[in-house]
């Protein structure tokens, strides 16, 4: 039996990694066995620079706050090697990430054990299909642009007709009665 003060840690531990699951707009279970330290310090400054939090999670915590969660399903998942990406603001970011450090190694010692948005654990086919999605601003932008392409079309067909009549026509300003 361990002593009080070892499981208390513990407890911690996992009431802190169920609230992160909990507020996680997504996350992503990884094994990542044989990557090198060079190879995990940049995983995790890319991660950094993506607003996703990282870390080598233990199986036994882990399976306990993913329950807490109402995330259960991953405990199939949770042996070996296990790092957990979670993000609260961009659900596509740990994915997409993580899929383009598994896409460097071929799938050969970095690799997608499971992954889970809004609560719902996801299949690998649909995280590795979300992951191919571009990022939010890339969206947004698109997104903008569409908006705006019928108005500039509008403007270069106004502008064209101006053009071809001889120029803009002025208003003659009225006098201003004092």
């Amino acid at each position: 039996m361990p002593n009080a003060k070892v499981l208390e840690s513990k407890q911690a531990i996992v009431a802190e990694l169920t609230e992160k699951l909990q507020s996680a707009a997504s996350g992503v279970l990884i094994d990542y066995k044989g990557i090198s330290v060079a190879e995990d310090t940049a995983l995790r400054n890319e991660l950094r620079a993506n607003g996703v939090d990282y870390a080598v999670v233990k199986n036994t915590l882990t399976r306990f706050a993913a329950q807490n969660a109402g995330l259960g399903e991953l405990s199939d998942c949770l042996n070996g090697t296990t790092s957990l990406a979670l993000s609260t603001t961009d659900a596509i970011a740990p994915m997409r990430v993580i899929n383009k450090f598994s896409k460097q190694f071929n799938g050969a010692k970095f690799n997608i054990k499971a992954g889970f948005m809004d609560g719902k654990l996801l299949p690998l086919n649909e995280i590795l299909a979300i992951a191919e999605l571009p990022a939010k601003e890339v969206l947004q932008a698109q997104v903008l642009g569409t908006m705006l392409a019928p108005i500039t079309s509008l403007a270069i067909v106004l502008k064209a007709i101006a053009d071809e009549k001889g120029g803009f026509v002025e208003v003659a300003a009225e006098p201003v009665a004092e």
